[in-house]
């Protein structure tokens, strides 16, 4: 197979079997093999066996040749006990603490098994509302949204994916202020992407300067009028101070329900490109346009044929998905199988226009994006008519709009473009259809080596032009754009533009392309750079507004990993000292800085389960530095608890985030554990991680004002250590490296890790 080996690294932290003692146990070739062989199942009572057989090597050929990769649920789950093969779920948040927990709980079952999940908080009663069955008052949405988050933070899924979630609130709902400031802390609520549910009352008030009504959604009743321009501009300052919230259009995505009659859609998927019904999954999976090219003797064109062959293979792919998945709960299983809804996407799209010569801000560009999804959407359907000729309708047929047209459907929808971070890694293409991220960079591999990676396309037209060598592109690696290298013929770099290179009108025109023949929506990240204004924003928002796009996520360039000081927790001038050899030191290996001469710190005697482990946490003026450990009379493994305070006091002055450590210690088990003070400490790591927590809390403004006076302030720390290469850029939590903000989602491209899971 044609895997890079950046995709077969990330395939091997990821996707691939492991045993019990984390060891692999399944190449590339044979985790697609299962894959296929498990999702072919669906069509045992259909076919014979010779039949299936030449199901299964179809799904196997399409996948290991990259031409389309289901969503990661399906590549990791697919022939695995746990068999839960859906990317998304949507679940409603009932106005009862009944409903709300209940929410809580199936959100926790389905992160564990690798979902995302979707909420409107929309239902949930105003903050300070009576509560007639306590006699209190509610809390509104926002602080339940917090609890949410906490259960999040506390379900791993298998070590593979990390719960994500999608928060929405309508704009009439009377706690809209609080809802929009409510992410201002980049660390708050850290597992939901938000955005509001905008109505096309209120873009009409917005237009007209008008006020609008908030209502109770309880009461159903007006609680008071806000001036629409003043939430719009609310919505529009936060956005530009770190991307957050987005917007989402409700009544349009309404327009487009194909089955009212099941109810209105509230909500999306954790990046928005799925609106759901209550209850309903996604099951996902994109074709790789890149490869859907061919030469003609007019020079590269789009291969129709090879691409309507692949999407006919991806529908039944998924239709089949929906028969042989693992539910986590029985009323999804009854939504996801009674509407069937699939979503075939693409990758590989800014790919594709390179090798056809055609600029990804350009007319062309959109009129050929127009045309792909067309004949995509066309083709899907037809494939999902054919296969309900075979197996049947989806079974609500009947409270869907096809039941007036008489077009008989497998599926209630089959389009969906969504953010492929991690799968276009594999495939070793361009994310959805978003721009180039760069067109050289430098890798870090083991022990400190630099591989200089160049995307093969732009490689491949740079030795044929003559202008290619490592020397120019470890300079593009800087800054990853060739717009100023006037060494590159205009004409090269005019077709290989990057992210930053493309203006914010044509990223938002693209997104609509592509959703004009899109069922459900598009994902996308509208790049902005960091000098764009507020009205940069609005242009943003206003546009994707009037061209009928279904919602619209945007990042400006470095906002989000410098927000916290703008918020008031630091106050970071320059009198604010800088801790040496964090940051600004524009290299990609960072070495500890030097141990302070002194140092202030605490001791806590924790009983584990081999006797008493004395801890030591230390910090200076830059915050926590060190740790050490030395172990009472009760013996225990005094060198392995004394490596692992070594290393983390190393990782504290190489300026890790501190909130990573102590995740990365707490929960670790050994042998022997022993519960104290009503805590069940399960190891030496876990006690040091556990000691480590307690002193960032004191930090942060949660204990003793005596001890809190005595400690830098680590939101500052956190703040300069967080980037990685160059101030300003955000890291990976896994590896460290930079991290991509794109598909509206966050995406490493060193080792695989994205937000949105």
């Amino acid at each position: 197979m044609n895997l890079s080996e950046n995709a077969v690294k990330v395939l091997e932290r990821r996707y691939l079997s492991k045993d019990e003692n984390g060891k692999l146990i399944e190449t590339p070739e044979e985790m697609f093999r299962r894959v296929a062989r498990a999702v072919a199942e669906a069509d045992k009572e259909y076919s014979s066996p010779e039949e299936l057989e030449a199901l299964e090597q179809e799904f196997f050929d399409m996948m290991s040749n990259l031409e389309f990769l289901p969503n990661s649920p399906t590549l990791m789950n697919a022939g695995k006990p746990l068999g839960q093969l859906s990317a998304c779920f949507v679940l409603p948040v009932e106005d009862t603490m009944e409903g709300i927990f209940e929410s809580i709980k199936n959100a926790a079952l389905i992160h564990k098994s690798g979902g995302g999940t979707g909420f409107s908080f929309s239902r949930l009663r105003p903050k300070g509302s009576a509560v007639r069955s306590t006699g209190g008052v509610a809390s509104g949405p926002v602080s339940f949204m917090r609890v949410f988050n906490a259960a999040t933070e506390a379900v791993k899924q298998g070590g593979t994916r990390r719960g994500a979630n999608m928060g929405i609130l309508r704009v009439d709902h009377p706690d809209i202020r609080e809802f929009i400031t409510c992410k201002q802390d980049n660390a708050d609520i850290t597992n939901f992407n938000i955005s509001v549910g905008i109505t096309e009352k209120f873009m009409k008030a917005v237009e007209d300067d008008q006020e609008y009504e908030l209502i109770d959604p309880n009461t159903k009743k007006t609680i008071k009028k806000e001036r629409a321009r003043e939430i719009f501009n609310m919505i529009v300052d936060n956005a530009w101070n770190n991307g957050e919230p987005g917007i989402v259009f409700l009544d349009r995505i309404n327009k487009d329900n194909v089955t009212p009659e099941l109810g209105e859609i509230e909500s999306t998927n954790p990046c928005g490109e799925q609106p759901l019904l209550p209850y309903e999954s996604c099951n996902l999976g994109s074709i790789n346009l890149s490869l859907m090219v061919k030469n003609s003797g007019d020079g590269p064109a789009v291969d129709f044929d090879k691409l309507g062959n692949t999407v006919r293979k991806a529908v039944h792919f998924l239709d089949n998905v929906i028969d042989v998945n693992k539910y986590p709960l029985p009323e999804i299983e009854r939504m996801t199988k009674g509407t069937r809804k699939i979503g075939l996407g693409v990758m590989g799209w800014a790919d594709m226009l390179c090798k056809l010569n055609i600029p990804y801000n350009s007319q062309q560009a959109l009129e050929l994006a127009e045309t792909v999804m067309r004949f995509i959407r066309d083709e899907s359907r037809k494939a999902s008519i054919e296969l309900a000729k075979k197996k049947g309708v989806f079974p609500f047929y009947d409270k869907s709009i096809y039941k007036e047209t008489g077009i008989k459907l497998r599926n209630a929808t089959t389009t969906t473009i969504a953010p492929t971070g991690t799968l276009s890694i594999i495939a070793g293409v361009s994310s959805g259809i978003e721009p180039l991220f760069a067109i050289s960079f430098i890798r870090n591999v083991m022990d400190n080596d630099e591989l200089l990676e160049v995307n093969p396309i732009f490689k491949k037209t740079a030795v044929e032009g003559g202008f290619y060598s490592d020397e120019l592109m470890r300079r593009i690696a800087k800054t990853g754009s060739i717009r100023d290298f006037h060494e590159i013929p205009k004409t090269v770099r005019d077709v290989f533009v990057t992210a930053h290179d493309v203006s914010p009108e044509y990223h938002v025109r693209m997104q609509a392309a592509f959703q004009k023949y899109t069922d459900n929506a598009v994902s996308k990240t509208v790049n902005l750079p960091h000098s764009a204004t507020k009205d940069d924003v609005r242009a943003v928002f206003e546009l994707a507004y009037k061209t009928n796009c279904k919602g619209v996520t945007l990042y400006r360039d470095g906002s989000r990993e410098s927000q916290v000081l703008n918020i008031g927790r630091v106050n970071k001038n320059e009198d604010n000292k800088e801790a040496p050899g964090l940051s600004g030191c524009g290299c990609t290996h960072i070495a500890p800085r030097t141990r302070p001469e002194i140092t202030t710190g605490f001791t806590e005697k924790v009983r584990i389960g081999c006797g008493n482990l004395y801890i030591t946490v230390n910090y200076d003026e830059y915050g926590i530095c060190e740790v050490f450990t030395n172990l009472g009379r009760g013996g225990g493994c005094p060198s392995q608890s004394e490596a692992t305070s070594r290393l983390v006091s190393i990782a504290l002055r190489s300026g890790m985030d501190v909130k990573s450590l102590v995740e990365q210690l707490k929960g670790i088990r050994c042998a022997t554990t022993i519960r104290q003070r009503g805590l069940k400490v399960m190891s030496c790591p876990d006690a040091i991680g556990r000691v480590i927590e307690k002193v960032m809390k004191l930090q942060n403004g949660n204990g003793r004002d005596d001890e809190l006076a005595a400690i830098k302030n680590l939101a500052e720390m956190e703040n300069e250590i967080n980037a990685t290469a160059v101030e300003g850029e955000a890291a990976c939590p896994d590896c460290g490296k930079v991290l991509e903000h794109e598909g509206g989602c966050v995406v490493c491209r060193n080792c695989g890790y994205s937000k949105c899971g």
